[in-house]
């Protein structure tokens, strides 16, 4: 497929996907939302694929929605079903996130805002530049945090820094992101490329069906007694137990060598 608004590489294990609207912000539009599931899709059926980074062309990651596409449009005087938007394209892209068969990188490259920053916050790691920045800004058009945001900003920061961060709309810079624990980390602008191509190799070479399944199960921790988690612990312990990844990371442990982990 010809992508026009993000573009998609697969590597020695490693699947790029950025958002390529650098002239609008990367401002999602339906058609970027269609490409997106095309591409996430091939990832969830290519098992060369070990791991995902996504990211933004330009000096932005991701501005949110494009209140110019279509699907923001009135139509005979009557206001768009902001709803169905959320419900028939950000909804599905957040739960494609979570559970894809492979951990996710976020290189947030610039501005992170609305449902930006909520795309990045949906992603295993997300990693910025020290020039990068996160806003909620959804109250200044009389809106609130979509995509996942009324989720993800209470459990990475607590309930006071997330009701903060939402009704005052103001800019968080990636180097408090990160020391508020929104992010996992930022680096100067400088080494960013080095510094993700790093991780991304790190995570390609990983046991990935294990970084999954401890993603699935820290997800689901808060809904969880502590009964419940020790379940879905020993569920999971019990089928990575007979991997052939787990063999493999026993076998180096004892030989003092580096594994060679295939994500089987």
């Amino acid at each position: 497929m010809n992508f026009e608004t993000i573009t998609f590489t697969v590597d020695a294990g490693i699947a790029r996907l950025t958002l390529n609207r650098p002239d609008k912000l990367n401002s999602f539009t339906g058609e970027m939302h269609a490409e997106l599931r095309v591409a996430l899709d091939s990832i969830q059926n290519d098992t060369s694929v070990r791991v995902l980074v996504l990211t933004g062309a330009g000096r932005a990651f991701s501005a949110g929605q494009d209140l110019a596409d279509p699907a923001m449009a009135a139509v005979d005087g009557k206001m768009p079903d902001i709803g169905n938007v959320v419900e028939a394209s950000y909804k599905p892209l957040i739960l494609r996130l979570q559970n894809l068969r492979v951990p996710t990188i976020a290189a947030v490259n610039g501005i992170a805002a609305g449902a930006g920053a909520s795309v990045a916050l949906a992603c295993d790691l997300v990693i910025a530049t020290k020039s990068a920045s996160f806003l909620q800004a959804f109250s200044k058009i009389g809106l609130i945090p979509d995509t996942g945001g009324t989720w993800f900003l209470p459990q990475r920061v607590g309930m006071a820094r997330a009701m903060g961060l939402a009704l005052l709309a103001d800019k968080l810079p990636a180097e408090k992101a990160a020391a508020w624990g929104l992010i996992w980390d930022c680096t100067e602008d400088a080494d960013f490329s080095d510094r993700i191509d790093a991780l991304a190799q790190q995570l390609s070479t990983a046991p990935t069906k294990a970084l999954v399944r401890t993603r699935q199960a820290m997800h689901a921790a808060p809904g969880h007694t502590l009964e419940q988690q020790l379940s879905m612990e020993g569920g999971f312990m019990r089928e990575l137990g007979w991997s052939p990844d787990y063999a493999e990371g026993v076998a180096a442990f004892m030989a003092k060598r580096a594994p060679n982990f295939t994500g089987a």
